[in-house]
């Protein structure tokens, strides 16, 4: 009983998260009493502490000795098989678009907001790094690395809104209610790069702009040592944010270009360990 309550809260509270994900880019337009200023300050001290509370309660900071590890990158010998470095990647540059989004909205340029974003991002995700020290997992000069590209690459293509219009970075996750910590469940993940047809001025006028080019990776089996997989795969897909944004719903489409849907493209993959 006590099994199906936390099934059922985790699973309540994924909807909630994904639900916020879709949403929430709509209400990115409220106004509020603080100044543009203000809007950076607070937004960093309510990502360090929702970082600083996530990380106690799911990744044991503060309990331990401050220690760095070698984590190696994509080997299949790693512990994640690099999938774990891709999340990183991914993370910071979501992060830095989104907190970018909302410096822009608050009066900065795109290209201030896009620095203010990517320089928040990349300083929220050294502290967790930090953080990582003084847990079981110890501070990753990888994990570091990545951090820092994801930031760079989240501030390139928000003050490219023509490179971005072609191309995403997104994850799928094909939700497991029995793990605690959904960020690190990579066995249910996928990152991709996304290659939309729409950017392009000769799909403008024809189906081709409905359609997009996926490069991903995904890992299985190494959180149990065996059976290790990594792949890399190509496939065609729907454009989805596209669909949204006929629908009038330009702003929710936009949350598409970050989170792939599952079942809305074909693919060809490839296994690196055979």
């Amino acid at each position: 009983m006590q099994y199906f309550k936390l099934y059922t809260l985790k699973k309540y509270f994924f909807i909630l998260f994904l639900t916020c994900c879709i949403f929430v880019p709509d209400l990115s337009g409220m106004e509020t009493n603080f100044s543009k200023q203000e809007t950076v300050l607070i937004s960093n001290i309510l990502g360090l502490t929702a970082i600083t509370t996530w990380g106690i309660l799911n990744w044991d900071y503060f309990k331990n000795e401050p220690k760095k590890k070698d984590e190696g990158w994509f080997s299949k010998n790693t512990k994640d098989g690099g999938h774990d470095k891709l999340g990183h990647f991914y993370f910071s540059y979501a992060l830095s678009n989104a907190l970018a989004g909302i410096y822009e909205k608050k009066g900065y340029s795109a290209r201030q907001g896009a620095f203010l974003g990517s320089l928040s991002s990349f300083g929220m995700t050294t502290f967790m790094e930090v953080g990582d020290s003084f847990s079981s997992y110890g501070f990753s000069y990888e994990d570091f690395i990545m951090n820092l590209v994801g930031s760079v690459t989240g501030y390139f293509l928000y003050s490219h809104p023509d490179i971005a219009q072609k191309i995403d970075f997104r994850v799928e996750y094909h939700p497991n209610f029995s793990k605690t910590d959904f960020f690190t469940d990579y066995e249910n993940q996928k990152f991709l790069l996304a290659l939309k047809f729409d950017g392009f001025e000769f799909a403008q006028k024809n189906h081709l702009k409905y359609l997009e080019l996926h490069l991903g990776y995904y890992t299985k089996g190494f959180p149990d040592k065996k059976d290790r997989e990594r792949n890399i795969y190509i496939g065609v897909g729907i454009n989805i944010s596209r669909l949204f944004k006929q629908a009038a719903m330009p702003k929710t489409s936009k949350a598409f270009n970050y989170i792939q849907l599952p079942y809305t493209y074909i693919k060809i993959d490839k296994n690196l360990n055979k």
